[in-house]
């Protein structure tokens, strides 16, 4: 089991002076197992709210595809992304809604949980632009290593080597970024009304506190995503909203919250 909640230990994220640090509670590498299943059991007994954001998060990538197989443009993908990018974190929103009014015992409803989007909007359209910044960011620098390719070189493994490496490097250092800043800054968000800065360096603070199970947590989104794309989106509908629950739950029991969560 996850340890009681301690006062955040010092270190360079707690001093940076930029915004108080909420204490977080020291993880188990199990942990992420447990989120998992706490997420079954809210999707079983919230079924319909289940499917009706599920396929939404299926119909979007699914709609974006469409848009450039039909127009042949495939410049529209970047604005389309951009457009999920700020739209994703309040359908997640809405997911964290449905797990926490069942925890509170009370009867989710659609209503309710669109209403959820707006609690923190300020702000939570804050970390949707520095969702979509990191994404441009991430987008230009993989173009210049795209540019950097030499066009004489042959197009065998030994030669584009170096090239797949590097690329292969800095989508990882991204893809560990995008989970230091994104773990638990969207249900803090929700939760308290607290500003960005907050809730970004207490999701980078809890993250680095809990390194391996988050880790963990990290492969196993990385893994629902690449499942929902093998096939062709469709995995979104159970597995999207499977993930925001499962985060709702990390959320409770990885960052002190403003009451007492306990677990059946």
């Amino acid at each position: 089991m996850s340890h009681h909640f301690k006062e955040t230990p010092e270190n360079a994220i707690t001093q940076s002076g930029i915004a108080r640090v909420i204490p977080c509670k020291e993880l188990d590498v199990g942990d992420p197992i447990k989120w998992l299943s706490l997420a079954l059991r809210d999707a079983m007994r919230a079924p319909g709210l289940t499917l009706f954001y599920g396929v939404l998060f299926a119909v979007i990538p699914w709609f974006i595809m469409y848009l450039v197989e039909m127009t042949g443009w495939h410049l529209v993908i970047l604005p389309a992304i951009v457009c999920f990018m700020l739209i994703g974190p309040f359908l997640a929103a809405g997911l964290y809604d449905v797990s926490w009014e069942m925890e509170k015992g009370h009867k989710p409803t659609l209503r309710h949980s669109l209403r959820a989007m707006r609690r923190n909007a300020f702000n939570e359209w804050g970390f949707a632009i520095l969702l979509m910044v990191m994404m441009i960011f991430w987008l230009r620098v993989a173009s210049l290593i795209h540019a950097l390719y030499p066009p004489y070189i042959e197009n065998d493994l030994e030669s584009l080597l170096p090239f797949l490496a590097l690329g292969t490097l800095v989508g990882a250092g991204f893809t560990l970024a995008m989970l230091f800043v994104t773990a638990f800054t969207q249900p803090i968000l929700m939760e308290r009304k607290v500003d960005l800065a907050t809730a970004v360096l207490t999701s980078v603070n809890a993250v680095w506190v809990n390194k391996v199970p988050m880790l963990i947590w990290g492969a196993i989104i990385f893994t629902t995503v690449a499942v929902g794309y093998v096939t062709g989106f469709v995995g979104f509908i159970v597995l999207m909203p499977i993930v925001g629950y499962a985060s709702w739950h990390a959320y409770i029991d990885a960052i002190e919250t403003k009451r007492e969560r306990k677990y059946e």
